[in-house]
């Protein structure tokens, strides 16, 4: 059992007019095994919240702690966050050209298990990934992020999560972009991932239409750079019928 827990969190950017705070305090506690859904309108902190875990240098932490497993992650580099079990799936994952995917996921897998997987139990792995998210063998030979489409980015990043095996996943509106069809195969490979190696799940997204596959144990909504309500898969079918006028206006 692993937990990742934040606690009083205030994160500030640097603008041309100087620091402005985002994140005014957010207390969250994840175990093994949840899902988390962090819901809010556009502004409030939600993606802050997620680079700021992962060590996005533009964001400046400013009070609070983050703990994974009581070890201090403010401490660590991104790297060594990763190494230590924290993945990010980005709203909008950048092109690295010159590097295949193939190669790109087996680098990032050497570095996470310390040694380079085998070359024949590799491909397998790698296949057999691909397969379970209806991406063709041939996308392995492709350049990272490069000329993929919407889809083809999110799955990509979904493959990345089945053979990383992190401890926690922050998944940033993991849904933006996506067609019927894809959004159902993503979050089939993400609750695939959640079987069988007891995932944590940070899920930031607007809309409930991924909460119809990914079932969320508790909803949060964000406002103002913090948490203002929290509760049950309910939560979700509120803000579904009232939007989020309501903490926008308080």
């Amino acid at each position: 059992m692993s937990t990742l827990e934040i606690k009083g969190l205030m994160v500030s950017v640097a603008t041309d007019l100087g620091f402005t705070e985002i994140l005014r305090g957010v207390d969250l506690t994840i175990k093994s095994g949840e899902t988390h859904a962090i819901m809010g309108p556009n502004g409030s902190g939600k993606s802050t919240l997620a680079y700021s875990i992962a060590g996005h240098p533009k964001y400046t932490v400013t009070g609070g702690s983050i703990l994974l497993d009581g070890k201090d992650v403010l401490t660590m580099s991104v790297d060594e966050r990763a190494k230590a079990g924290l993945f990010l799936a980005m709203q909008y994952p950048v092109e690295v050209p010159g590097v295949s995917v193939t190669n790109f996921l087996r680098t990032a897998v050497t570095a996470i298990r310390g040694e380079a997987p085998k070359v024949r139990t590799w491909v397998g792995e790698v296949k057999a990934a691909m397969a379970g998210l209806n991406m063709d063998t041939n996308f392995a030979e492709r350049n990272v992020n490069e000329g993929f489409s919407g889809g083809e980015k999110k799955r990509h990043e979904i493959l990345q999560l089945e053979l990383l095996k992190p401890k926690f996943a922050i998944l940033d509106e993991t849904d933006s972009g996506l067609d019927v069809d894809a959004l159902r195969i993503v979050s089939e490979g993400v609750n695939k991932v959640k079987e069988s190696s007891d995932l944590g799940i940070m899920l930031i997204t607007h809309y409930t239409r991924i909460l119809r596959y990914i079932k969320p144990d508790f909803v949060h909504v964000f406002a103002g750079g913090k948490i203002v309500e929290q509760g049950g898969p309910e939560l979700a079918d509120k803000l579904e019928e009232k939007g989020y006028a309501d903490y926008v206006t308080a």
